[in-house]
């Protein structure tokens, strides 16, 4: 997906929030936006979604199934919490049972599945945003755009909606988000971008290792060496940092890739997996599936 040139404004005389974008959001990307108050961050992520379209220049490439989560979302909604999951899961191309299934399967991961009767004008503001989030994440969109979507979430719901990042980006979908928080998924975006005073400019690409996944900024990675390649010189690998989930890890030889398992650093309680960067997206995959928080990855041989 590109942006080209795009401004935008309101009304034919009114100031320019954003003028001459250029912007490339390739599939598989995590894309950050920061900037202060005000600057047109908001603004920027409803061109990317699709919502408010450009004043001038041009968006191409939009995959058909994007999905937003907005920074206010309206609540008082005639519907309960699971009847419109299922309404916007049916818009979005869903059969019913599918968006029923669906609505059920996220409301219980942000442990919201209490509330799946409730009617949507009776539920409390961290209520909301679940359902906000869950009705992004019905149909697995090919593009998700997050407006401060973490707000108002609780402990456990934010850790949902980070490995949900992490599995739309580990199956090629595309992610643009904004948080206030600057630790939010720290060292996985694949670009940064800065809005100030109506320009769009990069700020840093974060080191990426093979298979689309991104290194995070800190953290030490030890130097063993890898397998070695049949033509010469070391095989790519990945170093995944995990902490349990409520599922068992599988011996190493039942996950994806047969990964070296070793205890974290300092006793901190983690488990690394190191494995060849070929199967590093089936082992993360593995992984969220199994509902392990995932704290790092990095490629093998480098200061994360």
């Amino acid at each position: 997906m590109r942006l080209e040139r795009v401004g935008r404004r309101h009304g034919l005389r009114g100031a320019w929030i954003l003028r001459e974008v250029d912007l490339d959001l390739p599939a598989g990307s995590l894309v950050r936006v920061v900037g202060t108050n005000g600057t047109g961050k908001s603004t920027l992520l409803r061109l990317v979604a699709g919502v408010d379209a450009p004043t001038a220049g041009r968006v191409t490439g939009r995959p058909p199934r994007t999905a937003y989560v907005p920074e206010r979302f309206p609540a008082a909604l005639p519907f309960t919490a699971a009847d419109y999951l299922v309404h916007l899961g049916r818009i979005q191309g869903l059969g019913t049972a599918a968006a029923r299934a669906g609505a059920g399967k996220w409301l219980e991961r942000f442990g919201a599945g209490e509330q799946a009767r409730t009617p949507m004008a009776e539920l409390s503001k961290g209520t909301s945003q679940k359902v906000a989030v869950a009705q992004a994440l019905l149909a697995d969109p090919s593009l998700l755009v997050l407006d401060e979507a973490w707000t108002g979430l609780d402990t456990g719901a934010r850790a949902e909606l980070d490995a949900a990042v992490r599995s739309r980006r580990a199956a090629g979908g595309t992610v643009v988000f904004v948080d206030h928080d600057p630790r939010r998924l720290e060292g996985e975006p694949s670009a940064v971008y800065e809005v100030r005073e109506g320009r769009v400019s990069e700020t840093g690409h974060p080191v990426a290792p093979a298979s689309g996944l991104t290194a995070p900024a800190s953290g030490p990675v030890g130097p063993a060496p890898g397998p070695v390649r049949a033509g010469g010189g070391p095989r790519p690998r990945v170093r995944i940092t995990v902490s349990g989930g409520p599922h068992a890890l599988p011996s190493p030889e039942r996950l994806p890739g047969g990964p070296v398992v070793a205890p974290g650093p300092d006793g901190d309680g983690t488990t690394v997996l190191t494995v060849d960067a070929g199967q590093s997206d089936a082992l993360l995959g593995a992984l969220l599936a199994a509902s392990w928080h995932i704290h790092h990855l990095a490629p093998e041989g480098v200061r994360v």
